[in-house]
């Protein structure tokens, strides 16, 4: 069943779409044999390397959740989403466009090789390490408990609770992340941040440090797919025009360096992180056929076994499997 096409004109049914969703999960649940969980953050190597989950959720209230979907992890490079839509909140995105730019990098997301080489009057995009430290340093708030609420609180906005920091993860990654550290030095000299080192550092550990699961990945990506209203209720959670130009910015920076070929393969803005998860934000689209989701759907993606760019390996090929069977794409 992997491989045909379904009838969608007459297998609309939820049933129908749950069956198909558990085959295609049962089969690229094997291919995480061919990826390895991230190591160099120590506790994110304890991760089961054979899960993989996946929630899919459309405006009309259809939930298809299939696999490993209620294991909690860490939002770890998906949170950079949040923090630049809280800063663009608080700043105003020109203020934020000053400062970090909106071009693909072409680089591994925790190179600092760029910055030097190419001498930048900014980082190339708000979803790499740098970038991302730089908004971070942006957030209004003079300590990290400070500058991480208003994450919390979006976050809170959206999901209906509050998440908490998971202070193992957040400690983890405080001791271990040199890389990050360097990237923050290197800022601090050519005085692209605006806070203290050690406050932003703070900050973006434990905005990676937040934990989640898919269901919680799958509300945020409907919200942004719907222009940053809820469609439950009609709130304007996200301003549009910050919606707009985050999932710009996922669809063209959001798989680290594989992005293009995301989009060209997938052709949905998404974003990932290294504990392995994926949000995706599928928006409206218009169709001859009757299809799933037509009316645009968020989804949230677990599987912990990562390819060489960092990004969830089963995950990616079971979202592009979906993208084609259900002609999800943008383009």
């Amino acid at each position: 069943m992997v491989q045909g096409s379904a009838n969608w004109n007459t297998e609309l049914s939820q049933e129908w779409l749950q069956n198909y969703v558990d085959d295609w999960v049962s089969f690229y649940r094997k291919h995480t044999s061919d990826g390895k969980v991230a190591s160099y953050i120590p506790i994110l190597a304890e991760a089961n390397q054979d899960h993989l989950g996946i929630t899919i959720l459309g405006k009309n209230g259809m939930a298809i959740r299939s696999g490993d979907v209620d294991i909690p992890f860490t939002l770890q490079s998906i949170s950079k989403i949040i923090s630049f839509i809280v800063g663009c909140v608080e700043r105003g995105i020109a203020y934020m466009l000053d400062r970090v730019d909106v071009e693909p990098a072409g680089e591994a997301f925790n190179s600092i090789m760029h910055l030097e080489m190419k001498q930048l009057k900014k980082p190339f995009n708000p979803l790499i390490n740098a970038g991302a430290i730089t908004v971070t340093s942006i957030l209004e708030g003079e300590t990290s408990e400070e500058k991480i609420g208003p994450i919390l609180d979006l976050l809170e906005k959206m999901l209906g609770y509050r998440p908490k920091i998971n202070k193992e993860v957040y400690l983890s990654e405080k001791l271990s992340s040199t890389r990050n550290k360097a990237i923050g030095y290197y800022l601090l000299e050519t005085n692209f941040l605006e806070s203290e080192l050690d406050v932003t550092l703070d900050t973006y550990f434990k905005q990676c440090s937040i934990e989640i699961t898919v269901d919680d990945l799958a509300r945020i990506g409907m919200i942004l797919a719907n222009d940053g209203v809820n469609p439950d209720t009609q709130e304007e959670i996200i301003p549009r025009q910050e919606a707009r130009i985050s999932k710009a910015l996922m669809l063209t920076c959001g798989m680290y360096d594989a992005s293009g070929k995301f989009a060209t393969y997938v052709g949905i803005p998404a974003k990932s992180g290294v504990s392995g998860g994926i949000i995706a934000a599928a928006p409206p689209r218009v169709r001859e056929e009757e299809l799933p989701f037509l009316e645009g759907c968020g989804i949230g993606v677990y599987g912990p076994a990562l390819d060489d760019k960092g990004n969830s390996i089963a995950g990616i090929r079971l979202l592009r499997h979906i993208a084609k069977q259900w002609d999800l794409s943008i383009f």
